[in-house]
């Protein structure tokens, strides 16, 4: 629908109304089905996550797949299947259309041939928090938020408070104190406000809404808000193009809050109505946790629709180490309607995994995605996926966010000694 938007001249400070071609037609509450309006500031319904709903014969009428290639090479290219109204308030850094790398060497070695890395370390801060964020504090500009905080397990508050810095709000960003360093330092020097907290990503959620009254904050927390999974769903979108509109036969990805594997998901079932897949086959979803926080993997294996609590949760994975997800349903429905599963990787695997994966690929990988490539193994080995099937598995963290984990007793050479050739290449 055409919707009237009022624009405000930052120099001048005169209003001007303009016609922004927008396809959203309504919200809708993700437990229920409740149908919410969608031009209105929305956190959650029935304390639950809210889905972003379009009219898409509409957009199939205004737009094909061969347009897309034409346009900026980021996310904001599928603007159809976006929420955003006024383009000029669009808070960017460059994000999206990330490389999808062909890994023969690692596929060979986890027997899976057909084997590609999508590679999120790429984005504006190292990870695929970027997309989220980058969505999420453009639609709070647009709504006219001026303070915005987060709970983190890393990634997110670096992401949150660039995009934050760059459209002039006041960040604040709660994180576990053992999060890793670079994600403490990198969101205090875009000028977010960081606080460490003896305690999980749930214990940092729980302050923020504590403090929502008097701060007069809006909280980003992951599914608090409708547009993160708007934000993570172009990486749907970007497989498909890459793929010339074909889907691969099995997704893999690091599942903590599940924003991307919900988004993902999301996104090919709108292309699939939109009609612009090439065949209609579906990608099995996998979610991929840790066994030292896998309230997913034990949902799923118990036949459960929600997730329980988990206790202890700790994962050197620090982007898993979720042990409350408020779109647990949503992570779990997607896996279960696209025939897919979930798996959890002996957390004393991941550090070989980690160093396996990178020095295979030449990718900058961390310790999520190292639980994918174990997650492969163990599933390759049970004929759950099969030999020549494509398989994607998301890198969705840069390695250098993750310096705690590097090797340290390095050897080092005395330059005055005669070096021992033959103990270099051993």
């Amino acid at each position: 629908m055409d919707v009237t938007t009022t624009q405000v001249n930052a120099k001048t400070g005169k209003k001007t109304k303009s016609n922004i071609r927008s396809f959203v037609t309504h919200l809708e509450g993700a437990i229920d089905g409740a149908v919410l309006e969608a031009r209105t500031l929305q956190t959650t319904h029935a304390d639950r996550p809210i889905w972003v709903r379009y009219d898409l014969d509409a957009i199939r009428a205004s737009v094909q797949p061969s347009d897309f290639s034409s346009r900026e090479n980021s996310l904001w290219r599928y603007r159809e299947l976006l929420p955003v109204e006024d383009p000029s308030r669009i808070v960017s850094l460059g994000e999206g259309m990330t490389p999808l790398l062909h890994c023969p060497s690692l596929g060979s070695h986890i027997g899976v041939e057909n084997l590609w890395i999508k590679d999120e370390s790429q984005l504006p801060t190292g990870s695929f928090k970027a997309r989220g964020l980058s969505m999420a504090v453009t639609m709070a500009a647009h709504f006219d938020i001026t303070r915005i905080a987060i709970p983190t397990a890393g990634n997110a508050g670096g992401a949150l408070a660039a995009y934050a810095a760059r459209a002039g709000m006041e960040a604040y960003v709660f994180m576990p104190s053992d999060t890793p360093i670079v994600n403490q330092f990198e969101a205090a020097q875009f000028g977010a406000r960081v606080y460490l907290v003896d305690g999980l990503i749930t214990d940092c959620g729980a302050i923020i809404r504590s403090g929502t009254e008097h701060t007069g904050w809006f909280d980003l927390s992951t599914l608090k808000e409708p547009y993160r999974i708007e934000g993570k769903k172009t990486m749907g979108l970007e497989i498909a193009e890459q793929f010339g509109w074909s889907l691969p036969d099995v997704i893999v990805y690091p599942t903590g809050g599940g924003t991307g594997l919900i988004g993902m998901w999301k996104a090919f079932k709108e292309l699939r109505e939109l009609g612009w897949l090439v065949t209609d086959t579906m990608p099995r979803m996998v979610a991929v946790q840790s066994t030292g926080c896998c309230p997913v993997v034990r949902a799923f294996d118990e036949g459960e629709r929600f997730c329980s609590f988990f206790d202890n949760a700790e994962t050197i994975a620090k982007g898993l180490r979720v042990p409350a997800a408020v779109g647990d349903f949503m992570i779990l429905d997607a896996i279960r309607e696209s025939g897919g599963t979930a798996v959890a990787v002996e957390e004393s695997r991941l550090l070989s995994l980690m160093k396996n994966t990178a020095s295979r690929t030449g990718i900058s990988t961390g310790p999520e995605t190292a639980a994918c490539t174990g997650a492969i193994e163990i599933l390759r080995s049970q004929s759950w996926i099969q030999p020549g099937e494509r398989v994607v598995l998301f890198n969705c963290g840069a390695l250098q966010k993750n310096v705690e984990l590097f090797e340290r007793n390095l050897p080092v050479l005395d330059p005055s000694k005669t070096v021992d050739w033959d103990a270099i290449l051993a």
